[in-house]
């Protein structure tokens, strides 16, 4: 079954998105705002779900089309073989959004994609009622200036849930966010790295995972492993393929630290529970007390600042201290994720590069260091 299928993703990470997807040998990827479009057959589905790091889920793209008006919303939604993913007896409900269009009203929008795809399935399968008991197949639609996607969502809880982390502490960092800073801190099998504000521990984890090369989604499962739609041997293959690609026997090593002691036990926890507790060494300690060890590493932080947890004035002296602590030098980078504008001027030094990226709702800039 060849499919065209979009990876919706954080705003800033679209080119991280493409290449990995492109490495999993996807055909025709293609990036846009948010959102990475791309073709294969079931394997490439299920590989992205496995794989994909950036990503925050992957859907099947049904058709997209134009649409004015409610009739012309209904017919195009009418005209799609849904019976092809939709069995007579599975659930589908409709979510999505409406932006800049002439079709506003998203509950209006769901009611007639939801009574098109009701009287599609009703020819196929001649039935009536459709009584919904049985697997989820939720149905998207996005209509940005009157253009319309529809898509069936195969992931169902989002990619960023890995299933590693049950509990986190305040204002935990996204783990596709976190995954995306590792990458773009260029972090490798053999790098020492360090995170001295690390909270519950998603950096560390996301980089470990990243650094050994471990599939992100092999602990968890996906709404499409339950439609009975894919044969059962794809996802045991592609499962294959990825313990086949772990690397092995790295010199990959994670420092972390903490002020609360809390933090760093949970962070241990949801190590373990990720599978990559071996490679963490964590304490708890307070940023200025920082003292790596060896001559080399690579720090990636996302350290507490004025929309999360401190006020602005304290942010801004711990960014001062961050600025004496992590000093420039040979064989050391640094990568700090911040909304602040005043990031550089507090921290003392002009990032070598800044990368946009989003942290929930708050632009932000992620601040690297590597001369």
């Amino acid at each position: 079954m060849y499919l065209y299928m979009v990876a919706p993703c954080l705003f800033g990470v679209e080119g991280l998105v493409a290449n990995e997807l492109k490495a999993m040998e996807a055909e025709n990827v293609s990036a846009e705002n948010g959102k990475v479009f791309f073709e294969g057959d079931e394997s490439i589905l299920v590989r992205a779900n496995l794989n994909s790091r950036f990503s925050e889920r992957i859907l099947i793209v049904m058709d997209r089309f134009r649409a004015e008006t409610f009739t012309e919303l209904f017919d195009a939604v009418k005209l799609i073989n849904w019976s092809d993913f939709i069995g007579s007896a599975d659930a589908f409900p409709v979510k999505g959004y409406s932006l800049d269009s002439k079709l506003r009203s998203v509950p209006d929008c769901q009611k007639i994609i939801k009574k098109a795809v009701v009287e599609s399935l009703k020819m196929d399968y001649n039935i009536a009622w459709f009584e919904e008991s049985g697997s989820v197949h939720q149905i998207q639609f996005s209509i940005i200036r009157d253009d319309v996607t529809v898509m069936l969502d195969t992931s169902g809880v989002g990619l960023h849930k890995r299933g590693y982390r049950p509990k986190a502490n305040d204002a935990p960092i996204r783990e596709t966010l976190a995954a995306a800073m590792c990458s773009l801190s260029k972090l490798r099998h053999y790098h020492t790295m360090y995170d001295p504000f690390c909270g519950s521990g998603t950096l560390l984890i996301e980089g470990a995972l990243l650094a050994n090369n471990i599939a992100p989604g092999l602990k968890r499962g996906f709404s499409a492993d339950r439609w009975g739609l894919f044969p059962n041997e794809v996802w045991t293959q592609e499962r294959m393929r990825c313990d086949a690609l772990v690397k092995k026997d790295t010199d990959f090593v994670a420092f972390g630290s903490d002020i609360d002691r809390h933090s760093s036990d949970l962070a241990l926890a949801n190590a373990r529970s990720a599978g990559v507790d071996k490679f963490l060494r964590l304490n708890t300690a307070d940023i200025k007390n920082f003292c790596p060890i060896g001559e080399k590493g690579t720090l990636i932080t996302n350290p507490p600042y004025g929309e999360r947890m401190l006020d602005s004035k304290e942010a801004e002296r711990l960014y001062g201290i961050m600025g004496e602590k992590f000093a420039a030098r040979h064989g050391w980078s640094y990568g700090i994720i911040s909304p602040d504008e005043n990031f550089e001027k507090c921290f003392g030094r002009k990032a070598d590069k800044r990368r946009k990226l989003y942290n929930g709702m708050i632009k932000c800039q992620y601040y690297m260091y590597f001369k």
